[in-house]
């Protein structure tokens, strides 16, 4: 079984590769924002990407602004981008029903304490009666 901890990472690392392939040319700090991480986080998350090949880094040499780089999925990343989806929607699926089954029970255990409520008053209302 998967830790939580790995579970965050994957979910992580799957969303930041969903952001960069739609938008290649956001500034790490709006990629933070975007996922509500910190620059420094989304540094360390876009060099472990590039450590492990999935993600090219190209700078902008001849652009006014020297900072401007845009962050390319690899054939490599694509492919695990693709994998990571699989999963992540398997997961997200086994939550959902997880959350049904909670809401549903939930609602049940409501149902069940105004019922009794509801009989404790219509018993204290006979009792007050007679």
């Amino acid at each position: 079984m998967t830790s939580r901890r790995a579970k965050l990472h994957e979910d992580t690392n799957f969303r930041l590769m969903r952001i960069l392939e739609a938008n290649s040319d956001l500034s790490q700090r709006e990629i933070g924002k975007a996922l509500g991480i910190s620059f420094g986080g989304i540094n360390y998350c876009l060099n472990a990407l590039v450590a492990k090949g999935l993600v090219k880094i190209e700078n902008f040499s001849q652009n006014q602004n020297k900072f401007g780089y845009v962050y390319l999925l690899t054939p490599s990343g694509i492919a695990e981008k693709a994998a990571l989806t699989s999963v992540f929607l398997k997961r997200k699926m086994e939550e959902y029903e997880a959350l049904k089954l909670e809401i549903a029970t939930l609602k049940s255990e409501i149902e069940k304490e105004e019922r009794e409520k509801e009989e404790k008053k219509i018993s204290s209302l006979k009792r007050d009666a007679q």
